[in-house]
């Protein structure tokens, strides 16, 4: 059992969602008024998928990870060669992508995505997540998230076009932008995609992200949610690893600890462009039954 605060026993024994329990029906309806436009954007990165090109490669990702697959079993050269027609004048295209989402595009972390000692969040035993999938806490019971989304564009409160690889957003400079309500979703930007166009090797020289301070801050405030547009939260140095001590590790402070789900790469230019503090977030991960995460399209409704 975890001795930080927490919020394992919150929501019940058996909980499997942590603080996306939150999102209430009242709590989604109140979120839908933060929708004035009805413009729609996307916050994902694309998937470029190939077995004989570059592509997957022009996409931001970490480095060492397997990146995506994309394969044809039927597309158009194979009726140029013969292929015989499934009906009079019919032709159909037959794909299948294999995608390894952490640290390679827009993606949600499950609960069973990280641990310490013997537990998964909610004291769930960490035995249960086998090489067939986890049995406790996989993507599979996040559902549909609808909530009151809150952009914390750190960049422009700072008069930057992306924040360097080492800094450590403090909660000060949060609650400077907005104060969260219980379960909104927190999306963090910190510009740091865009320098991927740049250089692919400052992009890997490390990562910024929030400190566990701010990581604190938004758990004591009920977030359902926190999504950013770096890939681990938190930051990274130059291994791509976190160099807080495990007691302040992100992952294990948000997921393990407070049920917090992570979602990470996202794509928040636009949305910063837009101007706007909040938004309707949407998201809905695929139903991968012991996933430790998904990819994902997240969605603001401005």
């Amino acid at each position: 059992m975890v001795t930080e605060p927490n919020n394992w026993g919150r929501f019940g024994p058996d909980d499997q969602r942590g603080t996306l329990n939150l999102l209430t029906p009242s709590v989604v309806l109140d979120a839908l008024r933060s929708a004035v436009t009805g413009e729609v954007l996307s916050l994902a990165m694309p998937i470029r998928g190939a077995t004989s090109s570059p592509a997957p490669g022009t996409v931001p990702h970490l480095p060492g990870r397997p990146l995506p697959q994309h394969f044809m079993s039927v597309d158009g050269g194979d009726y140029a060669a013969g292929a015989r027609p499934i009906g009079a004048g019919l032709r159909v295209a037959d794909d299948a992508l294999i995608v390894t989402h952490h640290g390679t595009t827009t993606h949600m972390d499950a609960l069973c995505h990280m641990w310490s000692g013997d537990e998964l969040y909610n004291g769930h035993p960490a035995a249960r997540v086998r090489s067939y999938g986890a049995t406790r806490c996989g993507i599979e019971h996040v559902g549909g998230v609808v909530a009151r989304g809150v952009l914390y564009d750190v960049p422009r409160r700072l008069g930057l076009d992306h924040l360097p690889a080492g800094h450590r957003i403090p909660a000060a400079l949060l609650e400077e932008i907005a104060v969260p309500r219980p379960g909104d979703v927190a999306v963090v930007r910190t510009g740091w995609p865009v320098v991927w166009e740049r250089s692919r090797e400052e992009y890997w020289s490390g990562q910024p992200g929030l400190s566990a301070e701010a990581g604190r801050w938004l758990a004591a405030h009920d977030v359902a949610a926190v999504a950013s547009d770096n890939a681990a939260i938190g930051g990274l140095d130059a291994r791509g690893l976190a160099e807080e001590p495990v007691e302040d590790d992100l992952h294990l402070l948000l997921l393990h600890r407070h049920g917090v789900h992570l979602i990470e790469m996202l794509w928040l230019e636009e949305l910063a462009a837009a101007g706007r503090t909040e938004f309707v977030f949407v998201a809905a991960p695929l139903r991968i039954e012991g996933g430790t995460g998904s990819p994902l399209t997240p969605l603001a409704i401005l």
